[in-house]
Formats: structure tokens, C-alpha cells, sequence
């Protein structure tokens, strides 16, 4: 939880975001997101899990359907602004923080800026109809204007430039981890089976490669397990254990080295 000291998380009513005000804070940068999945209740506690880390700074994307499931419904379900609370949440955006500041020449644009700060993008859940938008390119909300505009080459940002205006050189090609969650029938569905076959497979990355400049692609699944789901159906379309979600993320920022 914020403890004496610690910077307020920032809202729609901050100035608004520029990734170049944070190159330098020595952080390792997860963008961590949620759409429309029952799923989403487990933000918290990958929040909680994460919160360890010294060397983390974590920004949360929530997608209209998203945040109807953290809306204070109960201490499992906490209120959506409770999540600030959380030590290393530097920031929590809904769709309409696009748009919090009238837009005008020079002034920075959300979702770029988030594409440039984050050195990890991690969806977790992803739903049915959020999977689809991502494959079929749709950019009609703030998460995926997000994805659309990922530097999938890692050529955008230039290193030679960014040194010369004196901020800190890019990664490079950054890494999408997406956590599938659904019901079993629509985790079945053809239309499912394509899309992932699409993200694993020209898209995906090799296995758990690390290097992400030597490898083609920069989508990464983690897929779903097989339990009773929230609508009462048994089956696979749950998503991956939380736990192991958080595992995934501290080795790819490499947190504990």
C-alpha cells in the first residue's frame, strides 16, 4: 500500500503523461491491462504479488467492460481507484483519459506515450472480442490503440536519437504477454482457435527466448487452464493461474537479478 513518501498514483486530472519524464528512473516498466473477463477481479492480486519490488513501476490499463467487474462490489471486487493504493501502481488509465486534456499540437498522446514507456505489456485477462480486435488490427479504445501502435521491429525509437536529446536509449522490441480467458465454448470456437494460432504463431515469439532481437515475433500466450468457470460451465477458458501469471512477469523483467 502507499506508504509515507511514495508519489500519488496519477489521474485524469494530472498534466498529462510523458514517457520521457520517467526514462531515468532506473525501473524496470509494466504496463499491466485487463478487458472484458470475469478474470479481471485477479488484478489485485497480481498487483499485491508485485508489490515487493523496489525496482518496479507498474501502470493499469482497464477497458470499459473491465472495470465494471472492480467497481466495489465486494473485497474481492474492490473499487477500481483502491488499486492506486498498491505500492509501484504509478498510474491507472480508463478509455476516456485519451481524451482527458483537449488535444493540441506538441501535447503528448496517451497511448503512444504508454507504448513508449512500457518495456512489458501484459493483458491480463483478454477476452473473446479484445482477442479479436487485436488480431483483425482494431484500434477503437485505448488498450488497443495501445497494441496497434507497438513498435514490432523495435526500430520506432531511435537509440542514436534518443541519446542525442538526452534521454534514455529504447529496449528496443518489447514483449506482449497475453492471458486468454473465456468461456469454454468461445475458447473452442474456430474463430478463437484462428486468432491464436495468429499470435502464437507469426506473431509469437520462440518458446520463452529471452532475446527478444533475435527473434521474429513479440507476442507471447500464456493459455488457459481447465476449471469451473464463473458462469458455471466446466472446462478449459479459465485463465492462467495468477500466481504463475506474476512468475512469468518477474522473469522477463528479470526482477530478482
Amino acid at each position: 500500500m502507499t506508504s509515507p513518501g511514495q508519489d500519488v498514483p496519477e489521474t485524469s486530472a494530472s498534466t498529462p503523461f510523458a514517457a520521457s519524464d520517467h526514462y531515468h528512473d532506473g525501473k524496470h516498466h509494466l504496463l499491466l491491462a485487463a478487458s472484458g473477463s470475469v478474470a479481471t477481479i485477479k488484478i489485485p492480486n497480481i498487483l499485491n504479488a508485485l508489490s515487493h519490488h523496489p525496482n518496479l513501476a507498474i501502470r493499469l490499463i482497464l477497458t470499459q467492460s473491465a472495470a465494471n467487474f472492480l467497481a466495489g462490489q465486494s473485497a474481492e471486487q474492490p473499487h477500481v481507484d483502491f488499486l492506486r493504493e498498491y505500492r509501484n501502481v504509478e498510474g491507472i488509465y480508463l478509455d476516456d483519459d485519451e481524451w482527458a486534456h483537449p488535444w493540441s499540437r506538441g501535447r503528448p498522446i496517451l497511448h503512444i506515450e504508454l507504448r513508449r514507456w512500457s518495456h512489458l505489456l501484459v493483458i491480463a485477462p483478454l477476452s473473446a472480442n479484445t482477442l479479436a480486435k487485436l488480431t483483425c488490427g482494431f484500434s477503437d479504445n485505448l488498450l488497443t490503440s495501445v497494441v496497434r501502435a507497438w513498435d514490432t521491429t523495435g526500430d520506432i525509437e531511435d537509440p542514436g536519437q534518443a541519446a542525442a536529446n538526452g534521454e534514455a536509449p529504447s529496449r528496443g522490441k518489447k514483449r506482449i504477454i497475453v492471458a486468454p480467458a473465456m468461456n469454454t465454448a468461445m475458447w473452442r470456437h474456430p474463430v478463437t482457435k484462428r486468432h491464436i494460432a495468429l499470435l502464437e504463431g507469426e506473431w509469437g515469439v520462440s518458446g520463452n527466448n529471452q532475446d527478444l532481437q533475435q527473434d521474429e515475433g513479440w507476442f507471447e500466450v500464456l493459455r488457459p487452464q481447465e476449471k469451473e468457470l464463473a458462469c458455471g460451465d466446466v472446462g478449459d477458458g479459465a485463465m492462467k493461474d495468477w500466481k504463475e501469471i506474476v512468475q512469468v512477469i518477474e522473469q522477463r523483467l528479470r526482477l530478482d537479478a
